[in-house]
């Protein structure tokens, strides 16, 4: 056993105060309000620059930072906006969709917050976000319904923004079509002379919501002509890939769609291995644009996406903020075009 000395209370360090705005406004030689105004970026008041930056100076030589809670007291509501994390894999494109998102959420004044559901799903997962407060609440996917929508809002959410295949009454909406993905790749490979057309569909699961939608999508560009498609089910592994690509001559598929271009990338390896040349045995085409496409010999075909800028995305955020009794906005976002190389 370890004895654990007494220690004197005069012989412990001092506890340091925590600075308060009026130490800022002492030490910068300014008003409280003035302090105030600075820190929090009020543009309804004009300061010099020379105060602005005194301000920020003593806050600075302090360790002062302004306390989030009181502001949201003052301004009857915080200023999070909570993003949920992702429950299924998500790639480069929608990472870099989401880093500018922050970055223009927070040259508005919000603070983005990702948060994970821990196995929550729907509306038991809007009772968890709703706990937390957050002005504004961005839902990807599709579970939220109406009631977490209503809950989100009772709890002083004044945006639920929800972005997927569906609106969700009562939120607002960026509706992204994911069969327009499917449907230009699979217009592609048939113009291309292709006829025996596959399509691949993860097996990692949450990612139906958008692999379904690509896979009916070629489904309608395909229907009423001469063309085959069948449905090729694959996890995304190396072995699983060589699998496939091992009884590839028994399929007798003269082109894939391979849902995107990571997946385009491991079942093509996989082919060339089996001795399946690209694009003369087989076509291939992915999704997504992603530069690590045309660095592979040959150089591969994908869908390019238009995903909706972090910018706009931000002052629909603030928009709906300032204006929480406006009609619910609806909008398209999702754009696809097929970039041609040598892969098909």
């Amino acid at each position: 056993m370890v004895q654990i000395p007494n220690t004197p209370a005069s012989a412990l360090p001092a506890q340091r105060s925590v600075p308060t705005s009026a130490d800022v406004a002492r030490l910068a030689g300014v008003s409280r309000a003035t302090v105030s105004y600075v820190l929090n970026n009020t543009s309804a008041v004009r300061i010099s620059e020379p105060t602005r930056r005194r301000v920020h100076a003593a806050a600075k030589e302090l360790g002062y930072v302004p306390h989030a809670a009181a502001r949201s007291l003052r301004a009857g509501h915080s200023r999070m906006v909570l993003m949920p994390s992702p429950t299924i894999p998500v790639g480069p494109l929608y990472s870099q969709f989401i880093n500018e998102l922050q970055w223009a959420l927070s040259r508005l004044d919000y603070t983005v917050v990702q948060h994970g559901t821990l196995g929550l799903h729907g509306d038991e997962a809007a009772r968890a976000w709703a706990e937390l407060r957050p002005v504004a609440v961005l839902v990807p996917g599709s579970s939220l319904g109406p009631q977490g929508v209503a809950v989100l809002k009772r709890s002083g959410a004044r945006a639920v923004v929800t972005l997927g295949p569906e609106a969700v009454e009562g939120a607002h909406a960026l509706l992204m079509d994911h069969a327009a993905v499917g449907q230009v790749a699979a217009a592609h490979l048939y113009a291309g002379g292709r006829r025996r057309i596959g399509v691949v569909v993860p097996e990692e699961p949450g990612l139906e919501i958008y692999s379904r939608p690509r896979l009916d999508g070629a489904r309608r560009a395909l229907h009423g002509t001469d063309a085959v498609l069948t449905e090729l089910p694959l996890a995304h592994e190396e072995e699983a890939a060589a699998r496939l690509a091992a009884r590839w001559h028994t399929l007798g598929l003269d082109a894939v769609f391979a849902y995107n271009d990571e997946y385009a990338m491991l079942l093509m390896r996989a082919l060339q291995d089996e001795g399946v040349r690209i694009p003369e045995d087989t076509a291939v085409i992915g999704a997504d644009d992603l530069m690590l496409g045309q660095l592979l010999r040959p150089r591969l075909s994908t869908v390019h996406i238009e995903l909706p800028s972090g910018r706009e995305l931000a002052e629909l955020v603030d928009r709906a903020v300032r204006n929480p009794g406006a009609a619910p906005e609806r909008r398209e976002v999702l754009g696809a075009a097929v970039v041609h190389r040598d892969s098909s």
